[in-house]
């Protein structure tokens, strides 16, 4: 039996813990269907739980008891992860001063809340981390309070790089590592090497580990690694979820992760990961909903199995009852991951960062900046300094490095974008952002020849609002269906295609014709006049007209692409064009503005994006065909009938 018991608490970290222990405890259930705290003579209010415990894979735990108040012999430890899976553990001995229990094989290292059970009834003591830790003795170097050894099957790994997001290094020939920390952020991650991965808690794979000691003392956290083969695999890119228990998203949610589920059943034999990019959660709703994390982790453990899911952080990650960068990010580092971190997946390096600074002053608002910090660049640059120049990166952020500023043309976004991309002058670079809950691609060649963005599209498409005021129509505010990505890597080989919820993989575009497309104020008989410059702006780009032109929006496109229309064989000229999407401005738009009782503009309402192209037909009625053919050379093709009708019945999903 190996364990370490400590009472020294870093006081924040561990108050705000504890006051959220008991939503999480009671939302996420876990199945031992008991009543907490009951008033009867179940007390075990003499158990004194420290803040971390370390012991041995499969060994046993020992705690003090004061007063003879302990758990009697036949009731049960329950252990319940962040994701709320329940662990249960058999007392096996029993003293007025202590008690023990044993742990399974595989259990793994985490951050736990404390429950002992009995009967029908159980009650919660707290939180406590618990580290796995090898059975090699180990001390830590002088003048290093953070240690370890990553094994795989009790073979110590070199190599491994590891840090606690300020300081990194590297694991030696035996897989031991030292380093001296501050223990700022409270946590300590290895960057998973390739050909290996780490265990899960759900969906949460767990490359990290809590430092919970005052950085005067030594803590030791062990990482165990299992062997895969992974130069081949597919990663879904996850983004804006935006989950709050409103606007029916939660059944809309598991839409998607039906779609998620069939898709990985049709691709069974494929290694697949996940990765999001940021606003799982909804701020807004944290407290009002009783919905943020723990909820979260909630739904999706009960719908997708079998897939480790990375996760980067939103600005709606963020607690809006906090001040400052540093708490508002204290309940996403305890529930879900470090805001930034890497990882490696078979030749391919993933770096996940934080590219939202906030400035909430601990009101109730939300006040933020799209930058990195000096920190996080810092940190960037070492991470990259055991990175070869040759290995394909991969960055996930939050907000976009780049936004549209005309059809073809980009402007920065963060305030310090060229900063950023200094860091990776000698790499090449795909950028994966989300944010805008819309797609676009910023050009290799646009950024200067290694970097290329995907800004990614939401799967919650316009905040869950389109589907609820127009079923079957789940669409971004660019027309784009909402949806996720999937990315695909073999070896340094690339490709990827954005993929609607409830829609097969060739969906990639839509077309409409003009001359049945128009908004009127007829459109909108409760909206005031008072809002009629708002809407205006849909009115003017879709007058009535019988200019036989035709819009296609190309969700997806780069410029790499290539779009042809021809008319009778004939080709037409095409323009790519900024436009709006003129069925998300009838199945979203115009519903909330002719929301009766409106005083105010709405939000969430069509914006203009940079993927359509605009042809004129020779007349109104001959077909067209229009070919779009994208850079693996994937052909999608529509035969457009016309005149084409329009309305939000004629694009349902059939």
């Amino acid at each position: 039996m190996f364990f370490i018991v400590s009472y020294m608490r870093k006081f924040f970290y561990y108050v705000l813990a504890f006051l959220f222990s008991v939503v999480s405890v009671a939302s996420c259930g876990g199945g031992n269907g008991g009543k907490d705290n009951p008033d009867d003579d179940f007390n075990v209010s003499g158990v004194t739980l420290p803040s971390t415990i370390n012991v041995v894979k499969g060994g046993t735990i020992t705690l003090s008891v004061l007063a003879k108040k302990g758990p009697a012999s036949t009731d049960l430890v329950i252990l319940r992860s962040a994701s709320g899976t329940d662990t249960q553990c058999k007392i096996t001995a029993v003293t007025d001063s202590s008690f023990s229990f044993s742990i399974p094989e595989d259990f793994t290292s985490g951050y736990y809340t404390f429950i002992i059970k009995r009967d029908d009834d159980s009650k919660t003591l707290g939180k406590v981390t618990i580290n796995i830790v090898s059975d090699v003795e180990l001390t830590p170097k002088e003048g290093c309070n953070v240690y370890g050894i990553v094994e795989c099957d009790g073979v110590g790994i070199p190599d491994v790089v590891v840090s606690d997001g300020v300081s990194v290094t590297s694991t030696d020939k035996d897989g031991i590592y030292n380093f001296k920390s501050e223990k700022k952020w409270g946590y300590v991650f290895i960057s998973v090497p390739s050909g290996y991965e780490v265990s899960s808690d759900g969906i949460l794979p767990k490359f990290h580990q809590s430092l919970t000691e005052d950085a005067s003392v030594a803590e030791r956290a062990d990482f165990a690694l299992s062997k895969v083969q992974n130069d081949k695999f597919t990663l879904f890119v996850l983004g804006d979820i935006h989950l709050a228990d409103r606007n029916e998203d939660r059944n809309q949610f598991f839409k998607f992760t039906d779609d998620l589920n069939d898709y990985m059943t049709s691709h069974s034999g494929t290694k697949m990961y996940g990765i999001t990019l940021g606003d799982m959660t909804w701020d807004l709703y944290w407290y009002s909903n009783s919905y943020y994390f723990p909820q979260y982790l909630r739904d999706i453990n009960s719908q997708i199995k079998d897939l480790e899911i990375f996760h980067t952080m939103g600005n709606h990650d963020n607690d809006m009852d906090a001040a400052g960068d540093f708490n508002t990010a204290t309940k996403y580092v305890r529930d879900i991951a470090p805001t930034y971190y890497s990882f490696n997946i078979g030749k391919i390096h993933f770096i996940v960062l934080d590219d939202i600074y906030c400035t909430n002053d601990g009101t109730g608002s939300r006040t933020y900046k799209k930058t990195m910090t000096g920190e996080e660049l810092d940190w960037i640059k070492k991470d990259l300094s055991y990175v070869s120049t040759s290995t394909p990166i991969v960055v996930t952020t939050h907000a976009p490095i780049f936004s549209p500023s005309s059809a073809t043309t980009f402007k920065y976004d963060l305030t310090n974008t060229t900063d950023l991309l200094n860091e990776f002058a000698n790499y090449k670079v795909h950028f994966i952002t989300g944010h805008v809950h819309a797609n676009y691609n910023v050009d290799r060649i646009y950024t200067g020849g290694n970097i290329f963005e995907h800004n990614t599209a939401a799967i919650c498409a316009s905040w869950w609002w389109s589907d609820k005021l127009t079923p079957g129509l789940h669409i971004c505010i660019d027309g784009s269906p909402g949806g996720y990505a999937i990315w695909n890597f073999d070896g340094t080989d690339i490709n990827w295609r954005y993929k609607g919820t409830g829609w097969d993989e060739n969906y990639q575009f839509r077309s409409y014709d003009l001359n049945n497309v128009s908004f009127t104020m007829a459109d909108v008989p409760n909206m005031p006049s008072s809002l009629e410059s708002s809407f205006k702006p849909y009115m003017d780009a879709y007058p009535k007209n019988s200019d036989n032109n035709v819009l296609v929006n190309v969700w997806n496109w780069d410029p790499e692409w290539s779009i042809s229309i021809t008319e009778n064989g004939t080709p037409l000229a095409v323009t790519q064009v900024m436009a709006y999407d003129p069925l998300h401005i009838a199945a979203l738009t115009v519903k909330r503005f002719n929301t009766s009782g409106i005083t105010s503009a709405p939000s969430f309402i069509t914006e203009l994006s940079p993927h359509f192209f605009k042809a004129t037909a020779a007349n109104a009625t001959d077909d067209l065909v229009i070919t779009v053919k994208d850079d693996f050379g994937n052909v999608y093709t529509e035969n457009m009938e016309r005149p084409k009708a329009f309305s939000t019945d004629a694009y349902l999903n059939k």
